[in-house]
């Protein structure tokens, strides 16, 4: 995905870094897959901020996509869309019968593209097969959990997770953080990598456009009164005063630990991601 820099004519524009959307072939949403999406700006309904950070926006709907891939009919591709509401690109299909749909769109596909779904489809990027029937190796994204239930890792784009073994109806996963994961094999999975590779490559350039996508600035605890954070208070920049960073409710933060010691699925995680 080539992107676009400016010349600097404000400061705004000085460091900004745009997607060029060449990838894009279609810029209007289809109207049978889009539900309309409420917002709440981070409040509950009592109207008291529940969820800081939130509010504001440009309007959106949603995107009903496909994590299921559960019709086995080949479906052709007739447009790549932005999504406003994830970082990947999302792909419409269409196929003989007239089905349309939503998916994630892979790196390299494009209109005209077929993409098929099920246990006999070729090993080519945007199809999706069961992991039993995938080899070895291969590089894959939109991995389901729990079979049936549609897919839950790697969607983001530019991520790509690999299938590294194959045994006792079981899979390890190495994800794109690092940690390596047992999955069953009857789940799905689908072929290649998330399309918009360079999306980590763009810069905001302003804090407008931070605006637009409906998040309100985070102001830092050490810059405010004794009475609204831990680390407030004191004359001039005084640091925090205690062993380690607080959130706003006295909890640690800043690589704190939050995951139960006893989760049920600690014994799928073969290896964490931080471990060496």
């Amino acid at each position: 995905m080539p992107t676009m820099k400016y010349k600097p004519t404000t400061p705004a524009r000085r460091h900004m870094v745009t997607p060029s959307f060449e990838e894009l072939t279609k810029f209007a949403p289809e109207k049978s897959l889009i539900a309309t999406k409420k917002k709440h700006a981070g409040r509950n309904s009592y109207g008291k901020i529940t969820v800081r950070h939130h509010g504001g926006g440009n309007k959106l709907k949603y995107r009903i996509i496909d994590f299921k891939r559960q019709d086995t009919d080949p479906a052709k591709v007739i447009g790549v869309e932005y999504d406003p509401n994830r970082t990947a690109y999302i792909a419409l299909l269409e196929t003989e019968a007239g089905k349309k749909s939503y998916v994630i769109a892979p790196a390299g596909v494009t209109d005209g593209d077929v993409l098929y779904s099920g246990a006999d489809a070729d090993i080519k990027p945007g199809n999706t097969l069961p992991i039993a029937n995938i080899p070895v190796g291969t590089f894959i994204h939109n991995i389901e959990l729990y079979p049936g239930k549609g897919a839950q890792l790697v969607r983001s784009a530019g991520a790509a997770a690999q299938l590294m073994a194959k045994e006792n109806g079981q899979a390890q996963v190495r994800l794109p953080s690092g940690e390596v994961r047992i999955i069953r094999l009857e789940c799905k999975a689908t072929i290649g990598q998330v399309g918009n590779i360079e999306h980590d490559t763009i810069k905001i350039g302003k804090a407008g456009k931070k605006r637009h996508m409906g998040i309100r600035p985070t102001v830092r605890g050490s810059v405010m009164n004794p009475c609204d954070h831990p680390h407030g208070g004191g004359e001039g920049r005084a640091p925090i005063g205690r062993p380690g960073p607080v959130t706003p409710w006295g909890k640690p933060a800043l690589g704190y630990k939050t995951r139960d010691h006893k989760a049920r699925t600690n014994k799928f995680i073969v290896k964490r991601r931080n471990s060496k």
